[in-house]
This record gives structure tokens, sequence and C-alpha cells, in this order.
């Protein structure tokens, strides 16, 4: 039997375990990144574990998230991540430099290597053919240190693409026919390869764009083929040598397959607040919009911005509409601005911000009060924009280029013909950006510069066998970790500084929870179907255990969060049956008995004494995991084993 893509690269980087789907396997990882708002927990935990160098082919810390720098906090941060990326051997790009996966993709991605980064989006690299996870900073921190990455071995799905797009059809409206077709939960578990003659007519930009937004699936990754459209791209970035070709076998076998004719599609948008709640755009009619945003590491390549000079130019944004364009990289800007289509834009009355993600995590450009805006992000949660009460709704570039153009909800094939535009032969290269690291030799007299707002790793606790704690917060379902631990201006400078971002957690849902966790001293927290679902932020895992936060049970839960909940010693455990979840009242109070042998069977009880009844809660921890658990987390369960 053949082999997917994914399988071949998962079989040359198998460390241990079993590929058979639900196995747990450890992988050899290649590269890291990191980003800055996860980055100094990350490195934090690297100092932790007393290696002196890294040992990945290449690792790279990358300032794209908290670039606004309203006081001390984000330049101490970032001073601190670049000293302790030169002392330990890690590439350091800085800021302004462009965002993390746009960046990597341009520059240190390669076909058939794996990576994993303390971001969502790092499958953003399947674009280009890596086998590319997002991961909490500790996976990431353990893997800098020559750790192996754990996953469970997922199902294969392949994305069968027949046809040519259309004009004004994009990849992101593929993205979002396939959000539209599996949900945001219907990746779980599976990592989607994407094939068919279809593929060959996407260039790498497009076909990253839909790896991007594979994250918001909740799959473990997606990837595509390296061909000779990957070969071009790397080519004109000086790179051709990193090129190598990766198809699956003829007889590989998948577990789905869904068939997409790209000639059928057309403009679609999703609307408040999901990135599956996806329609027709030519449905809508008369809406007006506020503010329009393009950029962010889904549509921010040379490609997507030369499309969107090109429909702007001569033409001047409604009155009504704030536009705002983030380039994706010093590259694309240098680019735009040597072409002439950056005068273009700016002609056009959009405001052109830095290099770096920005609005999509609420860093500033919030909409209006109670706005609708458009953006070509790759999440419309509530209150993620930085505006609790915004209407946000996820485009491609040019159908929010055409509501910027006529102040409402517009399908963009009314503007006339597609201008061409075609994709350089030649990028224009300058790393001056990316710092290298300091050799070993003189790495060891180095210090590394460390703020005020930089505070300890939360003291861990090794898990008990009876847990006996109030219920302090119940959820529904599809929380984000943008519920659990939200971005923002306001909120993102203290990702160093857990016991000050304690006070903001599960804010969304309810702002007494922080202090009723405080005064309960540990709690329990239960939620609905796809807890966690979003960003890799472990943060989210991080600060409940801060607050006290033993145990989380749900319906269901997203992978990357449900890892972090290990990593952090917090034991998350599935209902047995669904409906309990109706039957458990926020205060009420809980005990879970027999922990131990629970995680051994597979079952636990979960009593609520406050009303009597018992529910039956389930887990399949492996037993590297269980060890996790027990010793209260993954940094002192590696401890544990070094000194073995």
């Amino acid at each position: 039997m053949g082999l997917t893509i994914a399988q071949k690269i998962i079989k040359s980087h198998l460390v241990s375990g079993d590929m058979t789907p639900g196995s747990e396997v450890a992988l050899r990882i290649d590269q890291t990144l990191t980003q800055d708002a996860t980055g100094t927990m990350a490195y934090l935990e690297f100092e932790t574990m007393g290696i002196d160098r890294v040992r990945t082919e290449r690792s790279v810390a990358y300032i794209d998230h908290n670039t606004l720098q309203c006081g001390f906090e984000n330049p101490d941060d970032h001073r601190y991540i670049q000293s302790v990326a030169k002392k330990h051997g890690i590439w350091f790009s800085r800021p302004g430099n462009g965002i993390c996966h746009q960046v990597h993709l341009e520059r240190f991605g390669v076909p058939g290597k794996t990576l994993i980064g303390s971001d969502s989006h790092t499958p953003t690299g399947g674009g280009l053919g890596m086998l590319a996870f997002g991961a909490g900073g500790l996976d990431v921190a353990v893997a800098m240190g020559g750790g192996a990455y754990y996953i469970t071995m997922p199902k294969m799905i392949k994305v069968n693409l027949t046809g040519h797009l259309r004009p004004f059809v994009t990849a992101k409206d593929v993205s979002l026919e396939i959000l539209r077709i599996l949900s945001v939960k219907g990746g779980v578990g599976s990592i989607i390869e994407w094939g068919g003659e279809g593929v060959s007519s996407l260039s790498v930009p497009e076909r990253a764009t839909i790896t991007n937004m594979g994250t918001e699936l909740g799959a473990t990754t997606s990837i595509f083929p390296s061909d000779e459209v990957t070969r071009a791209f790397l080519k004109a970035e000086g790179r051709e040598a990193d090129w190598t070709s990766l198809s699956s076998d003829a007889d590989a076998v998948y577990d789905r397959v869904i068939d997409i004719d790209l000639s059928a599609l057309e403009p679609l948008i999703a609307c408040p607040h999901s990135p599956d709640n996806v329609v027709k755009v030519s449905s809508f009619k008369g809406v007006k919009v506020d503010q329009v945003c393009i950029g962010s590491c889904t549509n921010s390549s040379l490609l997507d911005m030369l499309k969107v000079a090109a429909l702007l130019k001569g033409k001047t944004v409604s009155p009504a509409v704030s536009l705002s364009i983030s380039p994706g990289s010093k590259q694309v800007l240098s680019m735009l601005a040597e072409c002439g289509a950056l005068g273009d834009i700016l002609a056009s009355g959009a405001r052109v911000l830095e290099c770096a993600c920005g609005p999509c995590i609420g860093m500033g450009f919030s909409p209006n009060s109670g706005g609708v805006s458009l953006r070509t992000f790759n999440r419309n949660f509530e209150g993620r924009s930085g505006t609790a009460d915004a209407q946000v709704y996820l485009v491609s570039p040019e159908t929010a280029v055409a509501a910027a153009l006529t102040g409402e909800i517009t399908d963009p094939r009314l503007l006339g013909d597609m201008p061409q535009v075609k994709l350089a032969d030649s990028f224009k290269i300058d790393d001056s950006a990316v710092l290298a690291p300091a050799d070993p030799a003189e790495a060891a007299s180095l210090s590394v510069v460390r703020g005020p707002n930089i505070k300890p790793f939360p003291a861990s606790r090794p898990l008990t066998d009876e847990i006996a704690a109030p219920l302090t917060l119940k959820v529904g379902d599809n929380i984000t970790t943008d519920h659990i631990m939200p971005a923002g201006a306001k909120i993102l400078p203290y990702r160093s500084n857990i016991p000050y971002l304690s006070q903001f957690c599960f804010g969304v849902c309810d702002k007494t929870f922080p202090e009723r966790a405080k005064a309960a001293g540990q709690s329990i927290v239960v939620g609905g179907s796809n807890y966690g679902q979003g960003s890799s932020r472990e943060h989210a895992a991080l600060v409940p255990l801060y607050l006290g936060v033993r145990a989380v049970a749900a319906k269901s839960f997203a992978r990357i969060h449900v890892a972090n909940l290990i990593n952090a010693g917090i034991l998350p455990l599935t209902f047995k049956n669904p409906d309990d979840y109706d039957r458990l009242n926020q205060g009420d109070a809980l005990r879970l008995d027999g922990v131990f042998a629970g995680m051994d069977a597979g079952e636990i009880t979960l009593t609520d004494e406050t009303t009597g009844e018992a529910f039956k809660l389930t887990c399949a921890f492996t037993a590297r995991q269980k060890a996790i658990l027990k010793a209260g987390g993954l940094l002192p369960y590696t401890k544990e084993e070094n000194e073995k």
C-alpha cells in the first residue's frame, strides 16, 4: 500500500511509535519558529531546561505580534528574545521584517522538512510541501532542545482539485469552501492533503493561503505536493537548491476524499462569528461596511498585494470606509514600492500599516462601535478585533477591495475585468533584518537581557489521586483560546507576566472568573464541543494553571489545546455521555476519585456532591502523557527525565 505525502515525511522523521491512526508517534523536528506573543514564554521554558544551544537544523524567532510600543513591556520582551536567540543559536527576525509565516515561507521553508511553531498557523508551511504543525511554546522549547514532538497519528483526508479558478475567485474562497464543507471541527484528527490536476494552477502563495486556513478546520496540518510550481517559487527566492520533489504514491489510501471543482466556485464570505459560517458574497445586498483590513499571514503575499494595487489603481476608497493594508514582509513592501504598486495603494486613500500581524490579533485598527469590518484574515471570533460588538467578516482580498470602493459588501465580479497580475520571476533578496546567532565560543560570554515585566513560569502541582473542587465556570461549544486568554493591544504585552495576565482569563465569558477561581484555590471548568479551538497560545492553559484549574471536562477538545493542558498538568477529560454536560451547574461542588487508576482504565468518575449525581468521563492518555500529568506538567517531567 502506498503512502501519502504526509505519511512519507512522518516515516522519514519517526523517532518512535506506530503509524496507525490514533497511536502516538514521536517525530524528529528539523525547524522551529516562534513569534513574540508566545516566544518569550517558550524561551523562558527553554532556558529552564539548561541546554546551551538549540539542536535543530534551523530555529527562528520572529517579532511580528507585539509591535505596538505603548510602554516598556513589548520592547523589553523583544530585547530579551534577541539576546536569548543570539546566545542559544537562534536566528532573529527583527520587528518590521514581516509576519513569521510569510517570511519563513520566503526565506527558510524547505519541502519535506518538519517544522513546529508556537503559532497555530504554522501549517502555512504546508504550501511549500513542509510538514508543519502549530504547537504550544513548551513543545517548541523541547524540540529546540533536541526532543521529539509527539502527536496522535492522524487520519488522511485528500481534497481533489479539478479545473481552474475563474477571475475574482481566489485561494481564500477555496479555503472558505472547505470550511463550509467540513466546519471548524471537521478536520480534527486529520491531515488535509491537497491534490488533483487543479493543484498545478495554484501558485505557492495561493497554496499557503489554503494551508494557513486549514488551521480553522481543526486539522493537525495541511500539505501540498512539492512540484515544479514549488521549484519556481524557491528559484525566485534564490533557494532552488532547497527544492525536492514530493508527491503521494498512486496507490496511497485516504480515509476520505473530497472533490472540489475550482471552476465552479464563486466568491464566498464567512459571517460573524465563525470561519465556517460561510455563504456566497452574491447573497448580500446593501450591507454597509465601516472598515476593511487587507493583510495577515493568510493574505499578505506579493501576489495578493499586487492584485489589490491593480484593483485600487485610479480609484478612491469610499468615504464611509477606513481601509488598512498590511504587507506580509519587508520583501513584499520593498517590491511594491519598486514597481509603483505602493503608490497606487496610497493614492486610493488606503492606510498602509507595518509589516506585522496588526489588526488580525487586535493589535490596533479596531472597528468602530458596532462596526462592520471585512477582513482577509483567518479568524472572526467575537471580540478578537478589539471591539466587543463588531461584526467581522472574512473575505478574499478582491472582495475586500470591492467593499472598500463601494462602501458595502459587494460581489467583486461587479468591478469589471480583473487586471492581469503575474507573480515575479525573481524576488528582492535582503536578509539584513534577520540576525544570525553568535558562534558557540562567543555565546558562552553573552548575557540574556530581562525586563521587569518578565515573571517566572507558574508553579506546577503534581497530580493527586483525588480532586475535590468547585465548578467555577461552565461554558458552551466552540470556546476559543481567545475566550480563555484574549489577545489585543491591552493584553498581549503581558504574555510574559502570568500573574498580571490572569485577571483577563475568560473575560469574554465571565469577568468574575479570575477572582472566583483564586478564592476557590483549585477548581474544575466544564466546556462543550471543540473546547480550546483557535490559537496555539499555551497561555490559555498556563493562566488557568496559575488560577488553580486542575481539570477541564468537555464534550470534545481541539488538538493543540488538549496538548497544552497536558503540558501544563491540567487533566483534560471528555464526557462519555455528552448529555451529562447539561446536568452540571456552575457553582456545584465536584469530586474526581481514583484518578490514577481511572487514567489507566480510560474512565474516571466525576461526582457532583451538590446533587449527588455521578458521571463517567473518558480519557485516552499515553504512558508518556500520564507521566507528564502525574509530574505536574511537561517542564517538571522533562527535568525528571534529564536527571535519570
